[in-house]
């Protein structure tokens, strides 16, 4: 019996839990953070539509796709003995975060779960871990170089807004975060080591030389605007976003960033435009991803998330939102 909204996640996570792809993880967690202005009572209703997709998405080649994920994950679990354990709070320096999510960017699937698995069952606060799994996805929006051709009219070579692999890596390791931290004992292991391997998958499956590609801003470009004046700082910020110059836009953001100005002027800048522009039907999602894992990371790592903010930004400008101009015209603004 379902007894309260809690209840019916925890029972929706044990279907969710079976795959690793980000519609099938997202969903639910912005279904559970809705209920904070649809309410409570909704939970039913809300949470249902994750059982619905996940029975949907078992097709041959859905159920294929999975397979390794499906065996690896129990193996990990038993090996590290961490269902029934009592999660630990041990804390740990930025040092070891950065560390970590260099090991989750840099392995295969299995290691970066097995690294996961061995900090939980060593007492690591699961907050801490939860945080080099979403510095390493953040990693992929920063080094990603670019879709090499057009993948239709709204997402042109070079782009990175939209379904990019950047943009969906750093929306899953979000929602693995949040659904463990909502979840009961045994789910808060699981959505950490499966946020680990998804992680780790997307950058080595989905394509790209991200091991090798450097992270924006790159140093030619924090050199372009070294010598832009502070109090110019933002404007050229918004000539960059409307001129789709990720390049510049990175840098701008690192420079003012590291002036020390006030961080609120540039949320809003962006905000704008993760209402006015599409982004290929990810621009709101992926700044409220954005918001969430800046508020919930260290100061010392903070920076990275606005920087690949404002790069995607920059990326899918000029592609209008639908209903924009109609909403503004009915507001009067």
């Amino acid at each position: 019996m379902v007894a309260t909204p809690e209840d019916a996640l925890n029972n929706v996570l044990y279907e969710v839990e079976d795959g690793a792809d980000v519609h099938r993880i997202v969903f639910p967690y912005r279904c559970w953070d809705l209920m904070s202005i649809i309410g409570r009572d909704q939970a039913h209703t809300l949470l249902r539509q994750s059982v619905r997709f996940c029975v949907r998405a078992e097709q041959p080649n859905q159920v294929r796709y999975h397979t390794s994920m499906r065996e690896a994950i129990p193996r990990v679990l038993d090996q590290h003995r961490l269902i029934g354990r009592e999660l630990g709070t041990r804390a740990v320096n930025d040092q070891w975060i950065e560390a970590m999510s260099v090991t989750i960017f840099r392995g295969t699937p299995q290691q970066a779960a097995d690294a996961v698995a061995a900090a939980l069952a060593e007492g690591i606060d699961p907050n801490a871990i939860s945080e080099a799994i979403s510095l390493a996805t953040i990693q992929l929006v920063l080094r990603d170089n670019g879709r090499a051709n057009a993948e239709g009219p709204n997402k042109p070579a070079g782009s990175i807004h939209g379904d990019s692999i950047g943009v969906h890596a750093c929306d899953s390791s979000n929602a693995w975060r949040n659904l463990s931290r909502a979840g009961n004992a045994r789910h808060k292991v699981v959505c950490l080591v499966m946020g680990a391997w998804q992680a780790a998958r997307d950058r080595a499956e989905r394509g790209g030389n991200f091991l090798n590609w450097q992270p924006y801003p790159r140093e030619d470009a924090r050199n372009e605007v070294r010598k832009l004046p502070v109090n110019r700082l933002l404007p050229s910020l918004e000539d960059a976003i409307r001129a789709n110059s990720q390049i510049r836009a990175a840098a701008i953001t690192d420079r003012y960033l590291a002036s020390n100005q006030p961080v609120g002027p540039v949320w809003d800048l962006l905000r704008r435009y993760a209402i006015s522009e599409d982004g290929a039907l990810h621009h709101e999602k992926f700044y409220r991803t954005t918001v969430e894992e800046y508020n919930s990371v260290r100061p010392a790592f903070r920076n990275r998330y606005l920087i690949a903010l404002a790069r995607v930004t920059a990326s899918g400008y000029g592609y209008a939102a639908p209903g924009h101009a109609d909403a503004c015209r009915l507001l009067g603004m």
